[in-house]
């Protein structure tokens, strides 16, 4: 489906990562989709955004609208004819999306990019008068499962979902991640910019390219994460996926753009 350009403030954007098994992972893609692996391990994981002043393009800022959200991704990889010497490209699969938005989950894949569940967001920003930012607590319970109850390749395996997270900024990627160093997670992650979201057609997937006026992340030290999604024992077995790091960015004028839907010969299990 081809949407209107929305142009917005990405005020902060949390992406919390986790290692995986990539052949547990490869069962819960789509056909067409395979792992995009690093080190020999799939990355899956949470990105947590509050969009501001979001709008088509075009529109006063005035109009915009505001929201927590939540997008449960796997990165991966497709071929394309057109995607040069290696023929795959790169992004990231997004069987689920959640909104603290009315209006998201009601428009979401109408006017808005994605479809949406309906969600209940706790978000507060602790203190950093000293500098080192503030602690961030961050909760998330679905609400409603209404936009896609019987989306095939969709998430329904969980009655609820329920995302909860603490941390701070930090000045280096923990001990033990699967990424060197800060620059090289980012650069991971600044090419998984088209996603492909579930939809309650089986045929297809929703395509979206996040544009950003820059690209800056920083460490987020994480004292406290988990999301329903990957501590589902029949989705992931025991000691199939690990967290491993977390980005944070602040502050990012963006642009979503539509890309052409993907099309589904196999549903994904969810």
């Amino acid at each position: 489906m081809r949407l209107p350009v929305i142009e917005g403030l990405i005020r902060r954007r949390l992406l919390v990562n986790f290692r995986a098994d990539p052949d547990v992972v490869a069962r819960l893609l789509p056909a067409g989709f395979r792992p995009k692996q690093h080190k020999g391990f799939a990355i899956v994981g949470i990105c947590l955004i509050r969009l501001e002043e979001v709008r088509p393009k075009g529109l006063p800022r005035a109009m915009g609208i505001s929201s927590e959200n939540a997008a449960h991704r796997i990165a991966v990889e497709w071929e394309a004819p057109d995607a040069g010497a290696t023929g795959w490209r790169e992004g990231v699969y997004i069987p689920r999306r959640d909104t603290g938005s009315v209006l998201n989950a009601l428009a979401g894949g109408r006017v808005f990019p994605g479809e949406h569940h309906f969600s209940r967001f706790a978000v507060e920003e602790i203190g950093g008068a000293d500098g080192s930012g503030p602690t961030i607590r961050f909760s998330m319970q679905s609400v409603s499962d209404a936009c896609c109850e019987t989306a095939p390749h969709a998430d329904n395996d969980d009655s609820a979902v329920a995302i909860h997270l603490e941390g701070r900024n930090a000045d280096a990627l923990p001990p033990g991640s699967v990424f060197h160093d800060l620059s090289e997670a980012s650069a991971y992650f600044e090419g998984g910019c088209t996603g492909y979201s579930a939809t309650c057609d089986a045929a297809r997937l929703d395509g979206i390219e996040l544009r950003t006026a820059r690209w800056e992340v920083r460490p987020l030290d994480v004292t406290r994460v988990y999301s329903s999604y990957f501590a589902n024992a029949t989705r992931f077995p025991a000691g199939t996926v690990e967290f491993d790091h977390a980005l944070i960015m602040r502050g990012i004028p963006h642009e979503w753009h539509s890309v052409p839907d993907f099309a589904v010969a196999a549903p994904a299990r969810a």
